[in-house]
């Protein structure tokens, strides 16, 4: 069986240091739950993270 290619990951909001955790590859742009910044950025494939990544959780 083939291990998927995209984890979750946790990131934390450079404006606010609100800790998330998302999808490597979001369809849709993920928003800070708190302030609003823009975190992750769509791309078709691997998303644009735009925030501190802290881990990659298995």
């Amino acid at each position: 069986m083939r291990e998927p290619s995209s984890k979750f990951i946790k990131i934390r909001c450079p404006k606010c240091k609100n800790e998330q955790i998302t999808f490597g590859k979001a369809a849709t742009e993920v928003k800070c739950l708190v302030c609003s910044k823009v975190l992750v950025e769509s791309s078709g494939g691997k998303s644009k993270i735009k925030a501190r990544v802290l881990e990659v959780l298995e």
